[in-house]
């Protein structure tokens, strides 16, 4: 019987795998099985960069450096943002009243990284296994929940578990098997991401506009290049999804107002509805949901996977702790501290994360345009913009102890 079996192997459940089998902060370890039935192929040193992109927050750096996955990442596919420019379509991409956010304004190198999803993911697996994780490949069929443990049937074998952990992703098997619900609604919009050449170079910066029909964000890639998330409402997208290549650069450079000059596609486009997901409970009996399978929100704060992740090391921290005072990490009392502290954590997140949506980019009327001028008011003052920078490393809240791993580690060294 594992200790914790994480159904779903993807960036938050390879990484939980990696802190549980790894012994974070302080613990033993403990036996550990992530069960994914497609784990990425490496990639090959002169691939050309993916589309399929996050953006990782300078906690989620020191997470992964815990995790021990950091090495597998960080090289020339990795690129280090260090400024932010957002803007309404009521102004000029070079206004004095875009709002800018600068790495040096707080005295870091910079806001954080944009990494492939298939880097991410493939250096976490790595970091798993690694560190004495079993990968088993497979899909799950059904879950059976006692009070002793939970089983779990995938290609015809039965694996046993004290704690079974959805990571599994907005449709997750493992929350429907265990009977927790979520509350699911419809944004009514389409995100298309592709990755394009710009005339203008990206400037280590990540650009994004918010506009009455949509938002886009431009994301700087190693190469020069930009991977673009455009989330538009869902009339638009289907016309920006069945243009032809020059077509939809037509758009595209409509949309950026020209801010980096006009672009051309070098990826194909791929595109999927946005609907926001609340879990009403994150666990249950011997169940724990983390990352997309407990929530997912709207993708213009680029917050999805640093939530998964803080996800993952709050989970990892508490089931270590249990496990050093000899105490079931199934237990149910360990399960709901994790729920109480990430469920409000969450919460926090994706409610500031709808009102920007709701009033910077659809939005009408006195306080919409309160919002919209806000942004300017935000650029004129030096706190406001190092308080939200700081907001923007992710570096505010409760953190759990692999995520403080740089503030940890300088101090122990005497930095």
């Amino acid at each position: 019987m594992f200790d914790v079996l994480v159904v779903g192997g993807g960036p938050v459940g390879a990484c939980l795998g990696a802190l549980l089998a790894g012994g974070a902060c302080g613990a033993r370890a403990l036996s550990i099985a992530v069960l994914e039935p497609r784990p990425p192929a490496p990639l090959p040193a002169d691939a050309a960069l993916e589309a399929r992109v996050v953006a990782l927050s300078r906690a989620s750096e020191h997470l992964l450096r815990s995790a021990g996955a950091w090495q597998g990442i960080a090289g020339p596919r990795l690129s280090a943002y260090e400024r932010m420019r957002i803007w309404h379509e009521s102004v000029a991409p070079d206004s004095e009243a875009v709002l800018v956010f600068d790495a040096a304004d707080v005295g870091e190198p910079n806001l954080g990284y944009i990494v492939e999803n298939r880097l991410l993911q493939g250096a976490l697996l790595e970091a798993f296994t690694r560190a004495g994780g079993h990968l088993e490949r497979g899909q799950l069929s059904a879950l059976e929940i006692t009070d002793a443990g939970v089983n779990l049937t995938t290609n015809g074998r039965v694996l046993s578990a004290r704690l079974v952990v959805g990571a599994d992703g907005a449709q997750s098997t493992v929350r429907r098997a265990a009977g927790l619900t979520a509350e699911v609604s419809d944004y009514r919009q389409t995100a298309i991401v592709a990755s394009v050449a710009t005339a203008r170079s990206h400037q280590a910066t990540a650009w994004q506009r918010f506009m009455r029909d949509g938002t886009l964000a431009l994301l700087p890639l190693a190469d020069g290049t930009s991977s673009i998330v455009w989330s538009a409402d869902d009339n638009l997208a289907a016309g920006l999804v069945g243009a032809s290549a020059s077509g939809f650069a037509q758009q595209l450079d409509r949309a950026s107002d020209l801010a980096l000059g006009t672009t051309r596609l070098v990826s194909e486009r791929t595109s999927f509805p946005l609907r926001r997901l609340a879990a009403q409970r994150f666990v249950g009996q011997r169940v724990a949901l983390v990352g997309d399978a407990a929530h997912v929100v709207h993708p213009l704060a680029g917050q999805g996977v640093n939530l998964g992740l803080m996800d993952a090391a709050a989970l990892a921290q508490l089931v270590l702790a249990a496990a050093g005072e000899r105490e079931d990490p199934g237990a149910l009392s360990v399960l709901r501290a994790y729920e109480r502290w990430r469920k409000s954590e969450v919460a926090l997140m994706s409610t500031a994360i709808d009102a920007f949506d709701r009033l910077l980019a659809h939005g009408s009327g006195p306080l919409a345009r309160v919002a919209q001028r806000g942004l300017s008011w935000v650029n004129r003052s030096q706190e406001l913009r190092r308080f939200f920078v700081r907001r923007a490393l992710g570096m505010s809240g409760e953190l759990p102890q692999a995520a403080r791993w740089r503030a940890e580690f300088t101090k122990s060294v005497g930095i």
